[in-house]
């Protein structure tokens, strides 16, 4: 099999090809009706020390913004800039309509170190709904932003937050002779704080998190043939862990992040395996002569997701881990592929086909209803954030590489526009977990 055909296979249910890299910045292009009304005041700094460099108030809005779900007051139109709750005369936020107030103050906490304080308040009611104080340092002041929008989030909406997570992606750079350069980054949710874990001149994909989002598995075409790479993502130490002739593709961990589905086809075929990563021991799960790719495994960790052309088109199949007969999931559409599951284990999200564009869509695993998310002509990879409120994905906007999230109910779209090229195979992670 030449290594021409390899890549080809690789990418057939993928469907883009490797273009230019870009930066990313976040545009809402729809937001949910009904967004809660709410006003974060700036938050000054208190003591001698020196001045933080982040606008902990800004990011908190600008998360609270871009979820969708909120409506956040301008600065300009603030009659009054509390840091204290006896500073706060409720009259005020009222008579412009917020529902919610936030505040708070960022002091010095020993030499560069911060001690960040906020307060949430109920407007209408006049009552403090919650308040912590967080020991941070100048470098991870952003986090401590996120990781305070998340609890707002999480007080006001009723689900879990997502700001303070990353996603992974790959881009491509070509120089003015047409070379290109490969790069496997990760950066903040909100696109802040973007790093290059892996530079290549040759391929890059299927980045995939483990499951303490602590490691990154990958495809690498490095010397001209695929291996399925881990890499740390904090120290960047990494190892190879198969390197098979033939297809070496789409590495999926197990919720228990003790083994990964992947691609091989060492046998001759493309079919699914799971290797146990401690003893690295490989165990064929899908035995047929057609494309078996794109495994994901089910929360549980009992079953795995595929896509198949085994029954003609690619369509999506479940399987159990322990093996057996596969059981086929989508029947709407000649195209279906690239699933995952959402944090719930109830619906998958996936590639389809209609009309001749590849959307995302989302199907319902108890009624076998596929709804269509996105309104792309080119959209593919999509990933559920690990709340399972929002699905990224990369698509195409005036001949230009972004990539794009949709909410699962529909009702907020925001944009991740790019600076210089393209981005694709978006990943997002889970939530960070310490190592034990």
């Amino acid at each position: 099999m030449s290594q021409k055909l390899l890549k080809l296979i690789l990418l057939l249910f993928v469907g883009l090809a490797l273009t230019p890299a870009r930066a990313l910045e976040i545009e809402i292009t729809q937001g949910a009706e009904g967004a809660l009304p709410i006003a974060v005041v700036p938050f000054p700094h208190t003591g001698g020390g020196a001045p933080p460099r982040q606008d902990v108030a800004a990011v908190i809005t600008a998360d609270l913004a871009r979820s969708g779900r909120f409506r956040t007051l301008p600065l300009k139109d603030m009659l009054a800039r509390p840091s204290r709750a006896d500073q706060v005369d409720f009259r005020d936020w009222r008579a412009l309509n917020m529902e919610n107030l936030v505040i708070g103050e960022v002091a010095d906490n020993g030499k560069g170190g911060y001690l960040v304080r906020f307060r949430l308040f109920d407007v209408f009611r006049g009552e403090q709904i919650t308040g912590y104080s967080f020991p941070t340092t100048q470098h991870d002041l952003r986090s401590t932003a996120h990781r305070i929008a998340d609890l707002i989030y999480e007080e006001l909406i009723g689900q879990r937050g997502a700001f303070d997570t990353r996603i992974a992606y790959i881009t491509s750079v070509r120089d003015r002779k047409g070379r290109e350069t490969v790069h496997l980054k990760v950066a903040d949710a909100d696109g802040y704080n973007a790093q290059t874990i892996v530079t290549s001149t040759e391929p890059l994909m299927s980045p995939a998190w483990s499951p303490d989002g602590r490691r990154i598995a990958y495809v690498s075409f490095e010397k001209g043939r695929p291996s399925i790479w881990v890499q740390e993502v904090f120290t960047g130490r990494r190892e190879k862990l198969t390197s098979f002739k033939g297809i070496n593709g789409a590495p999926a961990w197990s919720p228990d992040g003790r083994r990964l589905a992947m691609t091989l086809s060492k046998g001759g075929n493309p079919d699914i395996y799971i290797m146990d990563l401690r003893r690295r021991s490989l165990r064929q799960l899908t035995h047929h002569w057609a494309i078996d790719t794109e495994p994901a495994w089910s929360p549980d960790g009992s079953a795995i997701v595929f896509t198949s052309d085994r029954g003609g088109t690619p369509q999506i199949y479940q399987i159990p881990v322990s093996g057996g007969t596969p059981r086929r999931l989508t029947f709407e559409g000649s195209y279906n592929a690239r699933a995952s599951y959402a944090p719930d284990g109830r619906y998958l999200t996936l590639v389809t086909r209609v009309n001749g564009d590849y959307r995302i869509g989302m199907l319902d695993t108890e009624n076998g209803s596929l709804q269509v998310m996105s309104r792309g002509s080119l959209d593919e990879s999509p990933s559920f954030a690990p709340n399972g409120s929002m699905i990224i994905y990369a698509g195409r906007e005036d001949g230009k590489g972004v990539l794009e999230a949709v909410s699962t109910d529909g009702r907020v779209r925001q944009r991740l526009a790019i600076q210089v090229g393209d981005v694709r195979e978006p990943a997002w992670s889970p939530y960070y977990q310490e190592a034990r």
